[in-house]
C-alpha cells in the first residue's frame, strides 16, 4: 500500500498548483483522502479530505475558497487544486488514505512522502 503526491514546485503569490495523489497495492476509489501540509518548524495541519463514494468535500478554514479536492477514479487519483497561492502556504504537502473524510491525520493510515510547495516572489 504506498501513496505518491507529485505537482509541487515553486509559485509566486497569487500563482496556483495541482497536486495528484496517487496509489499502488489498491484502489484509492474506496477509500478517503486527505491532505495534509506541515511547514518548516511548525506541526502537521490538515488542509481538505474528500470522501469516498458520495465525494464530498472539506476544507481548513484558511485555504477555504482557494483550493478544491476532487477525484479522478478513471484515473484513480486525487487531485488538490490550489489557487491564489500565498507564502504562507508554503510547505510539504502529504495526502493519506483512511476509511472516513476527516480534518484530523490520526483517521489516516496510509501515507505518501510528500511534495514541497513553495511560494516566493
Amino acid at each position: 500500500v504506498q501513496l505518491v503526491e507529485s505537482g509541487g514546485g515553486l509559485v509566486q503569490p497569487g500563482g496556483s498548483l495541482r497536486l495528484s495523489c496517487a496509489a499502488s497495492g489498491f484502489r484509492l476509489t474506496y477509500y478517503a483522502v486527505g491532505w495534509f501540509r506541515q511547514a518548516p518548524g511548525k506541526g502537521r495541519e490538515a488542509v481538505s479530505c474528500i470522501s469516498m463514494g458520495d465525494n464530498m468535500t472539506f476544507y481548513a478554514d484558511n485555504v477555504k475558497g482557494r483550493f478544491t479536492v476532487f477525484r479522478d477514479n478513471e484515473r484513480k487519483t486525487v487531485y488538490l487544486q490550489m489557487n491564489n497561492l500565498q507564502t504562507e502556504d508554503t510547505a510539504v504537502y502529504y495526502c493519506a488514505g483512511g476509511p472516513w473524510a476527516l480534518l484530523l491525520d490520526s483517521e489516516y493510515n496510509s501515507w505518501g512522502q510528500g511534495t514541497q510547495v513553495t511560494v516566493s516572489s
